[in-house]
């Protein structure tokens, strides 16, 4: 092909064997050792790794690493970029802001929360960051999550990655709800883009994994030695299955988004909801009368699970309040990750459980 081919083409063919006589998908390598070759898979991969590795990475623009979970893709980061000061989302993922505040009541960086959505109020951040740290831009790091979980906020992304390289500033962008299929962040300047693949791109919930990707050697590099210091690497199922998922996240993004629409245009005129948000298959609504009502909605329903996770064929939801993370979220905001199910199906069931 003289044209580079589309995404969904990407997701099938990429981390593919291609030799006469090869399987159609790499097989899982279950192996530590290696006959005289790479002394240790912790340290050197797998074929297994390696395919996944290189279909997201194209996906992504990058080169990309696999990790045990996306917890161990932001302790990675954050090892290998060693910021002394994180300019962070104030509503982001609870896991994120959980690690930052152990580290920076241990004295090894500093946080500061931001309203991702405001870009002014960003930048200003970004250069008061910069003027506190002693080593300079180098000591800033901008995390950039988009759109926000569980609130469903989105950045300007492409502006704040401008805005932060003009001032020598890395910027990490969590993609997990966008997937590579609806945002390449590497293009629009980023240095890392991460992803808890445990969501959207392994799509079964059944496996725990994380991925990171960059265009920039030296930072590569540098995730590379965390993946390998701090033991944080994936299985080899896990990356298997990953790699499986990733081949049907096209069509199933596609089809959870179409559907995510029109649940969301459903509960916005809905008596029992006070307002919705919707990005992607996500998405976020305010449940009347509070935590208790939204409670009852989440144990109410039967096609639709109640359940934390998200990224899946089937849909999920809970109230996220309920979280002392997410302490500072509306208390009848139910997060809802809609799956492949029937659409009418769907809507049936959060009717009846909005009704009652």
């Amino acid at each position: 092909m003289t044209e580079q081919p589309k995404p969904r083409t990407v997701a099938v063919t990429a981390g593919r064997p291609d030799q006469p006589g090869d399987p159609l998908n790499t097989p899982i390598t279950l192996a530590s050792n290696f006959r005289s070759g790479p002394e240790y898979s912790r340290t050197h991969g797998t074929d297994t790794w390696a395919s996944l590795e290189d279909a997201v990475g194209r996906l992504e623009g990058g080169r990309c690493l696999s990790y045990s979970s996306g917890m161990a893709v932001a302790s990675a980061i954050l090892f290998a970029l060693r910021p002394q000061i994180v300019v962070v989302p104030s509503v982001s993922y609870l896991g994120v802001r959980a690690l930052l505040s152990d580290l920076a009541e241990r004295g090894t960086l500093t946080t500061v929360p931001v309203v991702i959505q405001n870009t002014l109020e960003v930048v200003a951040a970004i250069e008061r960051a910069e003027r506190d740290a002693s080593l300079g831009a180098d000591g800033v790091l901008l995390w950039i999550e988009t759109p926000t979980n569980p609130t469903l906020d989105e950045a300007d992304l492409a502006r704040l990655c401008r805005e932060a390289s003009a001032r020598g500033v890395r910027t990490v962008v969590d993609s997990t709800f966008a997937t590579p299929i609806g945002v390449q962040p590497l293009a629009n300047g980023a240095t890392v883009v991460m992803h808890s693949g445990t969501k959207f791109i392994g799509g079964h919930s059944d496996l725990l994994i994380g991925l990171a990707c960059t265009n920039d050697d030296a930072v590569y590099d540098a995730l590379a030695r965390a993946r390998v210091v701090q033991g944080a690497t994936p299985g080899a199922l896990e990356a298997f299955l990953a790699l499986r998922g990733l081949r049907t996240l096209p069509l199933r993004y596609a089809a959870a988004s179409e559907s995510a629409g029109v649940l969301a245009e459903r509960l916005a005129s809905h008596r029992a909801v006070e307002s919705v948000r919707r990005v992607g298959p996500m998405v976020s609504f305010v449940v009347r009368g509070g935590a208790s009502a939204a409670d009852r909605v989440c144990a109410s329903t039967q096609v639709i699970v109640e359940a934390t996770s998200l990224g899946g064929v089937e849909t999920t939801m809970e109230r996220r309040q309920k979280y002392p993370g997410d302490a500072h979220v509306e208390p009848g905001l139910v997060r809802m990750s809609v799956g492949i199910e029937d659409v009418d199906d769907l809507w049936r069931d959060l009717d009846q459980a909005l009704n009652r």
